[in-house]
């Protein structure tokens, strides 16, 4: 029987385990993928702990981890098109990815370039698109200031790389052990800590265009004191200040086009996605420890067949 990483139960890593269960199959409108490599996120952790998405369904126990996977299609539902048996594809899984075999929503799911590897490929539906919906959400012009903070995260680092490709200057925000990091990607770092607001004045002078929070508190109210226009301010981590800020949050659009683009940057060498540690299945919960610890450089990635 295909094995999958589940959680049994909301908790701690005392609750994962690696189980036999039945390959699922395919219902209107999915893809059954057999899936080569699945991306390690915090959110998956996090969903074990019981966190869920605003507006997100409940999760059924056990429940398979992971979010984003990459792999070959084996198998097609109704009422889908574009896709056929065979096909390599992206996206996100229906209901978890750390496993051989995984159901993905056709209109999340997209074809993968022969370019780009199974790895790459995983690393992209989650922080990619993120970072490419907020930064289009913005849709700040070439030669404009966007502040990022948490700039050497996930989702920071692939926000950079996109705005950068579309001519846009970037202030980061990340600790001082990410600096190298930060600059490399073509942004001007500022460490994160006390006195933060005063050093963003020193780095932008004449304020910025655009803040994109992956952080949220204090540094997101500190970001925000140098826009002119507060509707300019999106966060992907605090809603209730960027709110009150005058802000919004990352409005996803979840569809397959924005897979194509994020892979397109990917090939054409605009958007690197930095996997740093590949694990088999069965060291699943190793590569959860990774991220969880707040140990990982780069994206973690579980390779599982192929």
């Amino acid at each position: 029987m295909p094995k999958a990483y589940v959680f049994t139960r909301f908790g701690g890593p005392e609750a994962e385990a690696l189980v036999e269960q039945d390959r699922p199959s395919p219902g209107p409108g999915q893809v059954l993928v057999a899936v080569r490599a699945a991306g390690v996120n915090p959110v998956d952790w996090k969903q074990r702990t019981g966190h869920s998405r605003p507006g997100g369904p409940a999760r059924e126990l056990p429940a398979v981890f992971g979010n984003e996977v990459a792999g070959v299609v084996e198998e097609v539902g109704a009422e889908v098109t574009g896709f056929a048996v065979g096909d390599e594809v992206f996206g996100n899984p229906v209901a978890g990815g750390y496993a051989e075999y995984a159901l993905l929503p056709a209109t999340v799911t997209a074809h993968k370039p022969a370019e780009l590897s199974y790895q790459d490929a995983a690393t992209l539906p989650v922080a990619a698109a993120t970072a490419y919906d907020g930064v289009r959400q913005l849709d700040l012009p070439e030669g404009a200031t966007l502040l990022i903070t948490g700039a050497g995260g996930g989702v920071g680092v692939a926000a950079t790389q996109i705005a950068r490709a579309f001519g846009v200057r970037v202030i980061g925000i990340a600790s001082d052990a990410k600096k190298d990091f930060v600059e490399s990607l073509g942004a001007v770092h500022v460490p994160s800590g006390p006195d933060l607001a005063e050093r963003l004045r020193g780095a932008a002078p004449d304020g910025v265009d655009g803040v994109f929070d992956l952080v949220g508190g204090e540094v997101q109210e500190a970001a925000a004191t140098l826009l002119g226009d507060p509707a300019k301010l999106i966060t992907g981590a605090d809603r209730r200040t960027a709110a009150r800020l005058g802000g919004g949050p990352v409005e996803r659009a979840r569809n397959s086009a924005v897979l194509d683009e994020v892979a397109k940057l990917v090939v054409e060498g605009k958007l690197r996605p930095f996997v740093t540690q590949t694990f088999p299945l069965d060291r699943a919960g190793e590569a959860l420890r990774t991220v969880e610890d707040g140990h990982a450089r780069g994206k973690i990635v579980i390779e599982v067949g192929g």
